[in-house]
């Protein structure tokens, strides 16, 4: 299993502890460093940042939301940043929600994701290959465009740079079983948001038509602490802005997954909370044996038991969230 530093996305700022951080997974022997986009900071330009201080390490997006580029726009950064580090690139992208696409990006969420995310794939497949212009007669996606407001006047394009790699990874984030299994089938690997060692059948049937090298590279946060309990709390408090604000009561991607493995009640009260403005306590409404199996904290002896679950099943890449140098350290040493 290979670990990797998911670094996220920024809050008010940029972190300036995040290039030592890369730089030290690298010393380490991290495979990757992954950065994200919400509706702040964007995903490829600190991943570039990044890129220009290491040498080694793979970089991924992780993720790179659909909503924010054209395909081809997507192609392009992910292709450029692929030939600035040396063919060290991976693309993770992630269709996200119709509250952060329709509100954010002041687009429609598509009626069909899965249909929306194999026509965007096959766009990017289509410009890495760069074996023949573009094209895509697609429902969602239109190569040249042929809406009846345009012009007309649009032609297939290839590529004036040659791509690195036309094999280049192409990673997907998705939270329910038909579209995970859609990206076991059209992707090179799939970035879970939540992963729990201990319930392999909430993702076994979906993974059935994965290929052997297919990369599955959950996000877990780990810290080194004496308490668990006080380690959890920052888990908790993503789990409960993820599942009670980032969606509608009627349409919460997080929150389903949360009710697949096994929290129903609990997903419905966390949201409950969070649409009251009572964010502190959906906070504490987040079970703590949730918060727990979908991450490692604690003391040492600890995270070195429950780290012999993540190996034994499909995981490859352990993408490690939040780590201070001594948790950072702990793994890399636990994992050699």
């Amino acid at each position: 299993m290979r670990l990797g530093l998911a670094l996220g996305y920024w809050g008010r700022g940029p972190d300036p502890g995040h290039v030592g951080l890369a730089q030290e997974a690298e010393r380490l022997g991290y495979d990757s460093v992954w950065t994200a986009e919400a509706w702040g900071s964007d995903a490829f330009t600190p991943l570039t940042w990044i890129a220009a201080q290491t040498t080694r390490i793979r970089l991924g997006t992780g993720i790179a939301q659909m909503a924010a580029r054209s395909p081809t726009a997507t192609a392009m950064q992910a292709l450029t940043l692929d030939h600035l580090s040396g063919g060290r690139m991976m693309l993770g992208l992630g269709l996200s929600g119709p509250q952060v696409v329709e509100g954010w990006y002041g687009r429609p969420f598509p009626a069909s994701p899965l249909t929306a995310t194999r026509e965007y794939v096959e766009v990017i497949r289509q410009v890495l290959r760069r074996e023949a212009p573009v094209r895509l007669d697609g429902r969602f996606h239109s190569h040249p465009y042929t809406g009846d407001d345009g012009t007309g006047l649009g032609r297939p394009l290839k590529s004036i740079t040659h791509p690195l790699r036309s094999d280049l990874p192409v990673l997907l984030g998705a939270e329910g079983p038909k579209n995970i299994a859609q990206t076991a089938r059209i992707a090179d690997g799939w970035l879970p948001l939540y992963w729990s060692p201990y319930r392999g059948d909430v993702y076994e049937a979906s993974l059935t038509e994965a290929p052997k090298e297919f990369m599955v590279a959950p996000l877990v946060r780990a810290h080194l602490c004496d308490d668990p309990a006080e380690g959890l709390l920052a888990v908790k408090a993503m789990l409960g802005f993820y599942i009670g604000g980032m969606g509608a009561r009627g349409r919460n991607f997080h929150a389903e997954l949360m009710a697949r493995m096994g929290y129903e009640e609990q997903a419905e009260r966390i949201q409950g909370l969070f649409a009251e403005g009572r964010r502190e306590e959906a906070v504490l409404a987040v079970p703590d044996a949730f918060a727990d199996e979908i991450s490692l904290v604690g003391p040492r002896e600890r995270i070195a038991d429950r780290l012999a679950a993540w190996r034994s099943g499909p995981v490859t890449d352990l993408l490690v969230t939040g780590p201070d140098l001594d948790t950072l350290r702990l793994l890399a040493e636990l994992n050699s």
